[in-house]
């Protein structure tokens, strides 16, 4: 398999998924110190003026990083364009990546040729996010360099497929960069995801309990309290299927149990997304796997956590060879 040089030095095979209002600068820049990939939707940052802010800061914070720690230096972050038709912001983000040479860009919604070539015209890298080999060969098509596999679980708009299915299928004719979104949220399943082939764990719902996430003391305590029996698969918020918490529904004054089906056609990212709905601001996103989750602590305490699990798991795994199949 197939790693830019750019990812192939993190202390884990772990991208921070971007979070809608919830990445910020300040978690960003604590996953990237931590030494694994963080990354923001490039909406989040409001109005435009912000968005240059947020990537001056990033990108200053992590070279004064890197000069003062030259032998633990940070993972490269990543930023996330919603390339669907409605964002009307699109190419004056794009602008400011190539401005800052974003190095990793992910991009969601849709795949456009002229974004991947924005981004490949300074040496940065394009992974697109999936739900399945349909979209996944349209995105290779339009240049991507790598893949992001949201599978069933997942946070925030979320596919169907379990991961055992959708990444095997990638690996028949895809053998880049690929991680995998779906439930990750320890560091046994970052392993997990790479004794499939995947190369990278997608991880974003566990983050929200971080205490550098941009989220409401009722979001992160409902992360740490609730459990995969608590998300509903649902279009109605955005248009668009996802994983939300059933607690912040309900507290919503909507019935878990009987929410209407919505009209794709209604999917709105305009600057920013269909407020209307108040998707991710009152009707919070998650994926099944927060069961994992505790309680709060800081970024950098959670990733140290990740690669205690990690190490674990794989030693685990290494213990498991020890074992020839009976014959």
């Amino acid at each position: 398999m197939s790693v830019p040089a750019a990812l192939s030095n993190l202390r884990l095979p772990l991208i921070g998924s971007p979070l809608f209002i919830i990445s910020n600068p300040e978690l960003v820049i604590a996953q990237c110190k931590a030494g694994v990939v963080g990354s923001f939707p490039s909406l989040n940052a409001r109005p435009l003026s912000q968005l240059d802010e947020w990537l001056d800061q990033i990108t200053s914070e992590l070279d004064s990083h890197n000069k003062a720690n030259p032998d633990r230096p940070a993972a490269p972050f990543a930023v996330n364009q919603i390339v669907h038709k409605t964002n009307n912001r699109l190419e004056e983000d794009l602008e400011l990546c190539v401005k800052y040479k974003a190095p990793l860009v992910i991009t969601s919604l849709g795949a456009r040729t002229e974004v991947n070539d924005a981004v490949h015209s300074y040496g940065g890298i394009v992974m697109h996010d999936i739900i399945n080999v349909v979209f996944a060969h349209k995105a290779l098509e339009k240049g991507a360099d790598g893949l992001i596999a949201v599978c069933s679980g997942a946070g925030g708009h979320a596919g169907t497929l379990s991961p055992f299915a959708l990444i095997q299928e990638i690996r028949q004719f895809f053998d880049g960069p690929l991680a995998l979104s779906g439930a990750i949220a320890n560091g046994g399943a970052i392993a997990a995801a790479q004794a499939m082939g995947a190369d990278f764990g997608y991880m974003g719902s566990a983050f929200i309990a971080c205490d550098e996430a941009n989220a409401v003391d009722g979001y992160k305590d409902m992360i740490v309290d609730s459990k995969a029996g608590d998300i509903v698969y649902s279009n109605l918020f955005t248009g668009v299927h996802g994983n939300y918490l059933a607690p912040s529904i309900a507290a919503a004054g909507l019935d878990v149990n009987d929410l209407p089906e919505s009209d794709p056609s209604k999917m709105n990212f305009g600057s920013g997304g269909n407020q209307k709905s108040k998707a991710w601001k009152d009707i919070w996103g998650c994926g099944q796997g927060i069961g994992a989750v505790q309680k709060r602590m800081t970024t950098a305490e959670f990733v140290d956590k990740l690669e205690r699990e990690y190490l674990d798991a794989i030693a685990a795994l290494q213990r498991h060879e020890a074992f020839s199949p009976a014959g």
